[in-house]
Parts: structure tokens; sequence; C-alpha cells
């Protein structure tokens, strides 16, 4: 029969509860793209349901026509509204202690510091995994990990379903891309900019433009290159929250090493949202005592997705 930990798991529990927020925040502004959909005031939390809902425009109102003095106007109804449904995905991270554990680091002040240690780590493994996921296909671990960049904003969006929503029969629906091998461009310091301003364009309605680009390795270097002759300087936004990048067109530029090395994302965030669960936004439940170990654990649960509510205004370079 295992003997309760009691002594510190009301330790943990607690700690944890109090470092919600901030660990929360930490993870928010780990990555350049989830902190500026923090400031964008896109991370806010989501309740209910079966499926997370972003409503879409997806047509203009139908009604709108040139007239002429006493000529009738159209006041037919105009279904110009629909939504996207994504899923809720999961994720779990546990802080342990064993027995021997508790026995090691004997008075609350002891334990207090070795739990802080197991947040610490906890802390970093949820910012690493969710920061992984912001670029997912929305295939990885059996498409239980979050849909991001690679599904929400395609390498080809002529194809597959996002959001439920069919974009080979919804071209309102589909994002922008650029693609070096079907343009018969070689990618490089001295094309790259070509293709982001081909895509910049495509991405443009009005005053709506890309406001963060972010690409992987070898796609940034060929940008950081291209600039290096006029000696271009980075956001002082973006700088001051540790993120390196350049500024292009008003849009700021930033290496993700979770990107893919060839691939660069031009993303208007006001329409792309981190959607967190009221009830599970990095919350504690109940600890947990095994019962054939003396140990305890206490977990950490987060749930939600990644939403588009416009793909139109998105782009993708990729090879």
């Amino acid at each position: 029969m295992a003997i309760p930990n009691t002594s510190y798991t009301e330790i943990i529990s607690t700690t944890l509860d109090n470092y919600r927020s901030k660990l929360s925040d930490n993870v928010l502004n780990h990555n350049a793209l989830l902190a500026k959909l923090k400031a964008n005031g896109n991370t806010d939390t989501a309740g209910g349901g079966a499926k997370l809902l972003e409503n879409l425009m997806y047509d203009e109102n139908g009604t709108f026509k040139w007239y002429s003095g006493y000529e009738t106007l159209d006041v037919s109804g105009s279904d110009v509204l629909t939504s996207a449904s994504f899923d809720w995905k999961q994720a779990n991270c546990n802080v342990t202690m064993s027995g021997l554990e508790d026995l090691q680091n004997d008075g609350s002040q002891a334990v207090h510091n070795l739990v802080k240690a197991r947040i610490t780590v906890a802390e970093k493994t949820m910012q690493n995994q969710i920061g992984a996921s912001l670029f997912y296909a929305n295939t990885e671990h059996s498409g239980k990990a979050i849909g991001g960049l690679q599904h929400l904003v395609a390498d080809l969006p002529t194809s597959g379903t996002v959001g439920g929503i069919d974009r080979s029969t919804n071209a309102w629906y589909r994002n922008q891309f650029y693609d070096f091998s079907t343009e018969s461009v070689t990618a490089s310091a001295s094309t790259i900019q070509h293709a982001m301003n081909r895509t910049y364009l495509r991405c443009t309605r009005g005053k709506d433009t890309p406001d963060l680009i972010v690409a992987g390795e070898t796609y940034f270097t060929y940008y950081e290159e291209s600039l290096q002759a006029q000696q271009r300087f980075m956001s002082e936004t973006e700088a001051a929250g540790g993120f390196k990048g350049y500024k292009y067109k008003g849009a700021v530029v930033v290496y993700d090493e979770n990107c893919a090395a060839t691939r660069m994302y031009l993303l208007n965030t006001d329409y792309i949202h981190f959607r967190p669960h009221a009830r599970r936004n990095f919350v504690t439940l109940d600890r947990k005592s095994s019962v054939n170990q003396d140990a305890t654990v206490v977990p950490l649960y987060w749930a939600g997705n990644m939403t588009i509510s416009n793909a139109s205004l998105q782009g993708v370079i990729v090879a």
C-alpha cells in the first residue's frame, strides 16, 4: 500500500497553482510568433464546445450595385459568413517526486527548492514542445498535436481540409504560396527578396499586410545575406524581447529553429489565433499517488489549438 506523500504534494500543488500565470506568459513569450499573437490579443482563452470555431467572411455582400434614380435596389439576403471548426488538442506534463526524494529534501524550504527546479524543467519542456508544434502539419503524434503553420498555411493550398473546409473546392480559403521550383528560380541570397516581394503583394488587401515573417535557417540566412550590404537593423521591440531579426516593409523577419530550413512564412497575425481552453490553460489538477509506488505526480495540462480566420492573407515560400 502506497504511503501518501502529503508533506510535499501540497507544496507542489500550491507552487504550481501560484506559478500558472507566469508559466503561461513564459511559454507565450518564448516564441516570436506566440509573442506577436499575444501582443495582438490573439491568445485569449476559448470556452467549451465540441470544436474550436472561427467565424470567416468568405465572400463580399452580393447586394452591392451601382444605380440611378428610382432604380430598384437589391435587398435579398446575402450569405457571406461561415465558420471553420478546429479540433481540441491536449497536452500534459507532470511534476513528480518520490518518497525518497522527499526524505532527501527534508524541510519545507528544501522541498520548495526542489519543486521550483522541477517546475523549471516542466516549463522548458512546454516551451519547446509547443514551440515545435507551431510548425506542425496536423499529422504529428498521430494527429493529436497542434495543427501548426504547415497545416494552416500549406505548401500546396489547393488541396486538403483545414478547419473542416475543403480547400480544393473553396479557393477563398487558400493561403498564398511561392514555390521556387514551380517558378523555375534557384533559391539564393540574390533571389529571396524577389520571392518575398511576390508573396507579400499576394498577401496584401488594402491596409491588411503581413506583419511577421518567420523563416528557417536557409531562407533566413539568404535574407540576412541579401541585406548585409545595406546594414539594416532589427526591430527594437522584438530585439528587446530577445528575438533577433530584421524589418521588411514594416514586417519583422525572425528566425525560428523549429521552422524547416527551406521555408519562410509571411503572416498577418491579426488572423492567426492560439486558442487555449479556459479550464486547461497550463492548469494543475488533483495530485495523483501511485498505488504501487511511494511517489506522487501533480499533472500540468494544456488544451487548445491554433486557428486561422483568414487564410488568403497568409503566405509561404518553399523550395
